[in-house]
């Protein structure tokens, strides 16, 4: 999977992606993570790329151009399966879209900044437009940043059990059960005996009950799709 990002501040994309499982990804060569600085199509040579909005107001908006320069750029070498806008007021993300979203080949993210990016972009290039929680924050760099971070390590081959990413949370509409580890005594509580009993169908079968009850007292609303 190839995926490139657009945006002002790129300096805040380098540490998530040089670490832990995307840098194993990466590293594999089973992701490409390539981050542009918006910058290099400006306007002038004095790096605009945003401008006052038109009614007044407070906080500038990104500009057309710069951003169908690099779009019509970026376009030139991979045709992309979406184009996506992180944004406050987007879809948001849950683990359906990341799993289909890992079966894509080419995605380009646009990290908005400032009041965002001109309404016309979204109308014409943007094809998904996703929001991480119904928060606002500094820029779209940190929502880039967790939507390739919950793809990525959905990829054939890049967590060392696959069937690891299958039982996180939300993948079948339930929340993950209780894990332990060693020891089995810890301050006078302890580890299920059907944990380590060694039946496999009794351990399935404990996990997923644990599973549905935590679903139902903590996000009912899981259940109810």
């Amino acid at each position: 999977m190839h995926i490139d990002i657009i945006s002002v501040l790129p300096e805040l994309l380098t540490s998530p992606f040089e670490h832990s499982i995307m840098k194993r990804a990466q590293d594999k060569g089973l992701l490409t993570v390539a981050v542009h600085h918006l910058r290099k199509w400006a306007v002038n040579e004095y790096g605009q790329v945003d401008d006052y909005q038109y009614g007044g107001g407070a906080g500038m908006v990104m500009m057309c151009e710069p951003l169908v320069n690099a779009i019509t750029e970026l376009s030139a070498s991979r045709k992309f399966d979406e184009i996506i806008y992180v944004t406050p007021d987007g879809k948001t993300l849950n683990q359906r879209m990341t799993n289909a979203l890992s079966l894509k080949e080419n995605l380009l993210i646009i990290c908005g900044h400032y009041k965002g990016i001109d309404e016309r972009i979204r109308q014409k290039y943007v094809t998904l437009e996703l929001s991480i929680g119904d928060y606002v924050l500094s820029g779209g760099e940190l929502a880039a940043a967790v939507l390739v971070d919950a793809i990525g390590r959905l990829l054939p081959g890049v967590l060392n059990d696959e069937t690891s990413a299958l039982t996180d949370s939300f993948q079948d509409n339930l929340l993950a059960p209780p894990v332990y580890t060693r020891p089995v005594d810890f301050e006078g509580m302890q580890v299920p005996d059907v944990l380590m009993s060694g039946n496999h169908a009794k351990i399935e079968e404990w996990r997923y009950e644990k599973a549905l009850q935590r679903t139902k007292d903590r996000r009912p609303d899981l259940l109810a799709d």
